[in-house]
């Protein structure tokens, strides 16, 4: 007897403990920059209250497992397919079910809906909204301006969308323009559920949108992104002073934001580069034993694996030009001759994030002074 509660206590250990450590695992995590808190955000979420799955006490429950600060509560406004099954006639009630399920937690609940219409102008979220009935219109631009009049920001949702755009290619139609134009629409999402869009990352930079990336998660977000296999949900980080809904809606339309998506961040430079910078740190740098070797150790302080290509024009020991660095990790680099040089640059092209089409930032470290200092902890 007591050899199988042994063996059940171990079979336990070995469910139980493997997903309790996974929970922990998941919160995901991001430094603060310098002047901004780091937000993590999803600002497009589901319910059975419009096309979703599940109840918002899940919604909830899933953004605390996954250390979110914020989540919008955005339903479709004109597609409602279990309306017979669940008649809501107050179309806020997804919102005000959301909120009481997460009054006893630190997560901020945005008040949003999904304006859903045909291509053009497509579907769109409005979110820091008062009232949603008030926006439910058959005229598209009048729910815009209702939205607007509730200063809401909304931005395009999944502009290369198959569903919508065969190619998935991204139009900027009249419609959509005029919606630019009137400050009507204030950002764009590069990313969307499972997909991501160069030609919407353009579209950003050549109207001065906000970039947002975001689940659009309609089913068990473990379901949709695999995170107990290591997937991750993506997010939207918002740069913010403080930690409210109003610091956090004046960010967003003042477009300081980075996708997190598949592992790669997404983002306009001014807000991409203080995030590599903040993420990525010199943990120690010096020389070891009578080897004539550099020793620079880079400390990762965020969630994602970085993967850097080496511009400098120095060889590595122990590495080819590309680099990998794991999430909250530490990565020694062994640099050729780096103790008789002493003082110099580490440059790296940063391949997992994006400023534009093609095109990956870089990052900079200022080693100095490495012949001073004699480091014990080397591993060759």
């Amino acid at each position: 007897m007591q050899r199988l509660s042994f063996i059940a206590f171990i079979l336990f250990q070995l469910v139980f403990g493997q997903h309790a450590h996974s929970d922990a695992d998941r919160r995901i995590s991001f430094p603060d920059i310098k002047g901004y808190k780091t937000l993590i955000c999803d600002l497009h979420t589901h319910t059975v209250f419009s096309d979703g799955s599940v109840w918002p006490s899940i919604r909830v429950a899933e953004a605390n497992k996954d250390g979110l600060d914020a989540i919008a509560v955005t339903e479709h406004i004109e597609y409602q397919p279990y309306k017979e099954d669940i008649p809501h006639p107050d179309r806020n009630r997804s919102y005000d079910l959301t909120k009481k399920y997460a009054k006893k937690s630190e997560l901020l609940v945005i008040a949003g809906t999904e304006i859903t219409k045909s291509m053009p102008p497509g579907h769109s979220n409005a979110i820091f909204v008062k009232d949603v009935n008030k926006i439910m219109n058959d005229d598209y631009i009048k729910s815009y301006e209702a939205a607007r009049k509730q200063g809401a920001f909304t931005f395009w949702n999944h502009p290369h969308w198959i569903g919508q755009r065969k190619d998935a290619s991204v139009k900027v139609y009249e419609e959509v323009e005029e919606l630019i134009n009137k400050r009507l629409l204030h950002g764009i999402e590069v990313t969307n559920e499972r997909t991501y869009s160069d030609q919407a990352i353009q579209v950003a930079l050549d109207h001065d949108l906000t970039m947002i990336g975001t689940s659009d998660v309609h089913n068990l977000v473990d379901w949709d992104y695999k995170i107990p296999q290591g997937g991750h949900r993506p997010v939207t980080l918002v740069f913010s002073k403080r930690k409210n809904l109003k610091d956090l809606k004046r960010s967003l339309f003042q477009g300081r934001t980075v996708v997190w998506f598949k592992n790669i961040l997404i983002g306009k430079n001014e807000w991409i580069a203080p995030l590599i910078d903040a993420s990525l740190t010199i943990d120690s740098a010096g020389f070891y034993k009578d080897y004539e070797l550099g020793i620079v150790k880079i400390k990762n302080h965020s969630d994602s694996r970085f993967i850097l290509k080496n511009k400098s024009p120095y060889d590595f020991y122990q590495h080819s030009d590309l680099v990998e660095i794991q999430p909250h990790s530490v990565k020694q680099l062994s640099i050729v001759s780096g103790k008789n040089i002493s003082d110099f640059n580490l440059e790296f092209e940063v391949l997992n994030a994006i400023i534009a089409p093609s095109t990956h930032p870089t990052i900079t470290f200022s080693v100095r002074n490495i012949g001073e200092v004699e480091l014990k902890d080397v591993k060759f």
